[in-house]
């Protein structure tokens, strides 16, 4: 496996990485049919709102680049060394992305136990996420990394 290291998002690549992320997580809440895709931009620009009142400065937030051994950019991590419903010891894993030009090559895998390892620095015990059902590929990422399903959400569509 590729050696990843993380180092801190400066404040520009912060500000590419957010508008990027609130456009991709409209998408995702979209097509797992949670929100109408009329609202989907402005509710999801909200919900990172809520999570990040301070920004780039809201305390307890690790905002990451991983990078390989010669400095080239591999992906980013967002975690919270809190987490969102308070589990003692356990932060959480917002959102992870290897670059798609750099897919397909184990650096997701290498940029989650980057992640681990700088959580696990500040005094985190375990590190929980949310994966979309439909995305297979990360869900089994997690699963071949030793994360285990600890709640689940299921749905079943009601048409006539």
């Amino acid at each position: 496996m590729t050696e990843v290291t993380v180092r801190a998002m400066s404040p520009e690549e912060f500000d590419d990485w957010q508008r990027q992320l609130v456009a991709g997580y409209a998408q995702e809440q979209v097509a797992a049919g949670n929100w109408p895709a009329e609202e989907a931009l402005d509710r999801a620009r909200e919900a990172n709102a809520a999570l990040l009142p301070q920004g780039m400065a809201t305390p307890g937030m690790l905002f990451l680049i991983g990078e390989t051994a010669d400095g080239s950019p591999v992906g980013h991590l967002w975690i919270g060394l809190t987490h969102p419903r308070g589990v003692p010891g356990c932060a959480f894993l917002y959102d992870i992305e290897v670059a798609p030009e750099r897919r397909g090559a184990g650096l997701g895998r290498a940029l989650l136990a980057a992640g681990e390892a700088a959580a696990r620095q500040r005094g985190a015990r375990a590190l929980e996420l949310n994966v979309f059902g439909a995305n297979e590929r990360a869900a089994s990422l997690y699963r071949t990394s030793g994360y285990r399903v600890v709640t689940q959400h299921m749905r079943k569509d009601l048409l006539a």
